[in-house]
This record gives structure tokens, C-alpha cells and sequence, in this order.
């Protein structure tokens, strides 16, 4: 179990500090600035790297959605769930702080939103509550089902993580002027402790809304598999 603990700790630090350290050290850089496009392709490969790296001990989740949706979907034992949800806030939350510290190098710095999520003012493009709730749920509906079936019997041995990292870069393309993406509750509250305020405050939704899309992503993955892994 401690194995466990740690690569889910690990990978969740290398997501928060690779997706959302893209956003805020890299995206807006003067000039050489690499804009949400970069941003995506960070998340995924943190996320394809760190799978690789270690998915053989704990199965990568790095995501505490992911972690409940796999345990509906009967991927993962109920023992593990508790322990794999506070291993992966732990990281995103040491993975924001070591991105304060860093970011704080620089003399103008200032905490703003920290690549924090959020709804209606604090979204990049100020959608509303109910665009953000439904991108969230059904952006993370399609994560579960693509981690479900893409490591299921039958699936290409080997090549899971880059589906699986592809995916969150295409999430993350679409979803980024919405709520600045989250999927992962973990990436979320790591960034929201550190912004603080108001994005405390909306971090509900960014619990809920991937949390009830993942558990449907699950359900939906088992009702279309093969036999022999009903």
C-alpha cells in the first residue's frame, strides 16, 4: 500500500506541477508565451509520462475522480480509495506550493488566479455556473470511459497511456476558456488553497461535477464491455 500512496502522490504532484506550472510560468510568457494549446499538451504528458512511470504500481489514476469512477467500475478495490484520494491531494497540494515558491522568483509576481478553476467571473471566458458544471462532468464522463476501455481486455497492450494522456490534451482544448479545466479534484484544490477567496469557494463544483462524471463514465464503460470482463 505504500507503494500505492506514494505513485499516487508522485503522479498527482507531476500532473499539478506540469499542467498548471505550464499555466502559470510558460502560457503568457512575453512573446514566447505558449498559450492553452501548450497548456494541453503539458497536462497530457504529465500524465502519459508519469503513467508510464509508475501505473504499474498503483494503475495512475492521479485524480480522485478517476479513482471513485474505477472503483464503480470495479477496477479498483475499496481499501484503496480513501488512502489514494488523500495521497493525490497531498501531491497537488505540495505541487502548488513548490509552484508559489518558484513563481515568487519573479519580482512581479502575484498570487492571482494561480491557474485556479472557476465559474461565471473567475472563468477565463466568464461562463456561467451550468457551462461550467456540464463541461466538467461530461469532459471527465468520456477521461473514465477512455481509461476504462483503453486498459480493458482486449485493449492494446502497452499503448494506455497515450490514449489516455491524448485524451486529457483534447479535454483540456476544449474545456480551458470555460473553467480552466480541471477534471481532477485534486489539480483543483492544490491551485484554489493558494489563490484563495472566491475560488475557495467555487471549489464544490469541481468536486462534484467530475466526480458525477466519472462515476457515469464507468457505469457506461461496463455496459458496453466484453463479456469476459463483466
Amino acid at each position: 500500500m505504500q507503494k500505492k500512496i506514494a505513485a499516487e502522490f508522485l503522479g498527482a504532484f507531476w500532473l499539478t506541477f506540469g499542467g498548471c506550472g505550464s499555466a502559470i510560468l510558460a502560457a503568457a510568457f512575453p512573446e514566447l508565451g505558449i498559450g492553452f494549446a501548450g497548456v494541453a499538451l503539458a497536462a497530457g504528458l504529465a500524465v502519459l509520462t508519469m503513467a508510464y512511470a509508475v501505473g504499474g504500481i498503483s494503475g495512475a489514476h492521479f485524480n480522485p475522480a478517476v479513482t471513485i469512477g474505477l472503483w464503480v467500475g470495479r477496477r479498483v478495490a475499496g481499501i484503496d480509495v480513501v488512502p489514494y484520494i488523500i495521497a493525490q491531494v497531498a501531491g497537488a497540494i505540495v505541487a502548488a506550493a513548490v509552484l508559489a515558491l518558484i513563481a515568487s522568483g519573479r519580482p512581479d509576481f502575484e498570487i492571482g488566479a494561480f491557474a485556479a478553476n472557476g465559474y461565471g467571473q473567475l472563468s477565463p471566458g466568464q461562463y456561467s455556473l451550468l457551462a461550467a458544471l456540464v463541461v466538467e462532468a461530461v469532459a471527465t464522463f468520456f477521461l473514465v470511459f477512455i481509461i476504462m476501455r483503453v486498459t480493458g481486455p482486449g485493449s492494446a497492450t502497452g499503448f494506455a497511456p497515450i490514449a489516455i494522456g491524448l485524451a486529457l490534451t483534447l479535454i483540456h482544448l476544449v474545456t480551458m476558456p470555460v473553467t480552466n479545466t480541471s477534471v481532477n479534484p485534486a489539480r483543483s484544490t492544490g491551485p484554489a488553497l493558494f489563490a484563495g477567496g472566491e475560488y475557495v469557494m467555487q471549489l464544490w463544483l469541481f468536486w462534484v461535477a467530475p466526480t458525477v462524471g466519472a462515476v457515469i463514465g464507468a457505469i457506461v464503460a461496463r455496459g458496453v464491455t466484453c463479456p469476459r470482463e463483466a
